[in-house]
């Protein structure tokens, strides 16, 4: 009987002791275990990101005049412009460019498209097919 009392209070005790040191997480462990979720990059962000590899002429944009284009580019895609229309001084006026800077065409276009699927990823597949049709992209 005494082996057998001996043995229960091992059991118990070894019971106790996993218990304390897999525990509820007093100690700081148990963060260690649960998975973290990646940090969100905001829209903002990942559209600056294509925006600040691309070469502009004159003294460059500031990323405020940068973040003036996308919603503008997806209001007129939403009403079914083209970019034709998009870019044009008669119809939207929205080529990127300000009083102290310049884009190119090309780097305009890669401007276009990384606002569009940042902002509109809707209207992706028409902007890249249009850009491609016109050779453009």
């Amino acid at each position: 009987m005494r082996h057998a009392v001996t043995t229960a209070a091992l059991g118990a005790a070894l019971l106790l002791a996993l218990t304390a040191c897999g525990g509820s997480g007093s100690h700081g462990d148990s963060k260690a275990g649960k998975p973290h979720p990646a940090p969100t990059v905001s829209k903002a962000d990942r559209y600056l990101k294509t925006a600040h590899t691309l070469a502009f002429t004159g003294s460059g944009p500031t990323d405020e005049e940068l973040l003036t284009y996308p919603p503008k580019w997806c209001d007129g895609l939403d009403a079914g412009h083209s970019v034709s229309w998009l870019f044009s001084s008669g119809g939207g006026g929205l080529y990127p460019i300000g009083m102290q800077w310049g884009t190119k065409k090309r780097d305009a276009n890669q401007l276009l498209v990384a606002g569009v699927r940042v902002y509109c990823p809707q209207h992706v597949d028409t902007v890249t097919a249009e850009l491609r049709a016109s050779g453009d992209y």
